[in-house]
């Protein structure tokens, strides 16, 4: 089978492996020229995976409609910051087949609050609910290019599209099962990277595994408040799309926003940190992006009201830690 993959990031070149060992044949989209020329020659980018060498099969290519001719699947994997200039690219390629899509983008974009597939199907014509999904979880690609065991979910409005796609990526090394909650799912792994720069921050600070225990916990508790407000299944945010990735994103010396947050919390400057990356970090758009949504549908999320207040009103690590054990005493659950 043919698999367009758009972008050529760590996570679009992670998954190509599991595609690669089903004998899928992958076609790569880039609109860089100079790192398609580079994948193709040296057939490496310590930039975004490194240390991994990828298999001389894989197409790169900066022509879009080519990379799609043909293409049973098309896998997004871009920055959420760039998903809607992507799926408008992809709108305005004429196809003749109807491809499945997956959503491999993480986030909530900011103004329209709108969820990744959300902008999936607003900006592609010939995109339908029924031919998308996304495919969340604890999966950081630097694992999964190494083939260490890892688990997922692929969620669509259409169970029979999830089941299609899971036997797309199922290996012995990747587990994939199946959802019809998008919404919950991409909630999830958007808001999961908010809650991960505060543990990261708790890490800067020098605090204890008490500390982030609670906050892995509180966390998810608002990330199903908001979750649920939006339509999601409570039964998602315990799942790995929920706790799986939370927890994961949490602990990972490869995840990119608990790194951001313990430098924060060892004093080094926002701006600094980023400048310093050469990935993105997608929490720090979705702190902002989720305290938004939070505010719009009147849902208490105090960790990451905190989070966006010390990336975007300079507020101090342990100022708001303060403010967040000095909230006012109630039940669990609530």
């Amino acid at each position: 089978m043919k698999v367009a993959i758009i972008g050529c990031g760590s996570w679009g070149l992670g998954i190509g492996f599991v595609l690669h060992s089903n004998g899928h044949q992958l076609h790569y989209y880039t609109p860089f020229k100079e790192q398609a020329q580079s994948l193709r020659d040296t057939r490496t980018d310590d930039r975004t995976l490194k240390g991994v060498t990828v298999p001389q099969e894989w197409k790169f290519s900066t022509n879009l409609p080519q990379v799609l001719k043909g293409a049973e699947v098309v896998v997004v994997a871009v920055p959420s910051g760039v998903i809607r200039s992507s799926a408008k690219a992809l709108g305005q390629v004429e196809l003749e087949e109807r491809p499945l899509v997956v959503s491999l983008t993480k986030g909530i974009e900011q103004d329209s609050l709108l969820r990744m597939s959300q902008i999936l199907l607003k900006e592609i014509p010939w995109l339908t609910r029924s031919r998308l999904a996304v495919l969340s979880g604890p999966s950081h690609a630097e694992e999964v290019a190494r083939f260490i065991p890892t688990t997922v979910v692929v969620a669509s409005a259409s169970l029979r599209a999830a089941q299609r796609l899971q036997e797309v990526f199922l290996t012995d090394k990747f587990r994939v099962y199946t959802s019809t909650d998008v919404v919950g799912v991409e909630m999830c792994g958007a808001l999961k990277n908010v809650i991960a720069i505060a543990t990261g921050i708790a890490d800067g600070l020098g605090l204890g595994d008490n500390t982030k225990g609670a906050l892995l916990t509180r966390g998810l508790a608002e990330i199903s408040r908001l979750g649920e407000k939006l339509g999601g299944q409570v039964r998602t945010f315990a799942g790995l799309a929920g706790m799986g990735d939370l927890i994961t994103t949490c602990i990972s010396r490869h995840s990119r926003n608990r790194y951001v947050g313990e430098e924060l919390g060892k004093g080094r400057p926002l701006a600094e940190v980023l400048g310093g990356m050469t990935m993105v970090a997608e929490g720090v758009p979705t702190a902002l992006s989720g305290h938004q949504l939070a505010l719009k549908h009147e849902v208490e999320m105090p960790i990451t009201e905190a989070v966006y207040k010390m990336l975007y009103e300079g507020g101090d690590p342990r100022t708001e830690l303060q403010a967040l054990m000095k909230r006012n005493p109630k039940a669990e659950g609530v």
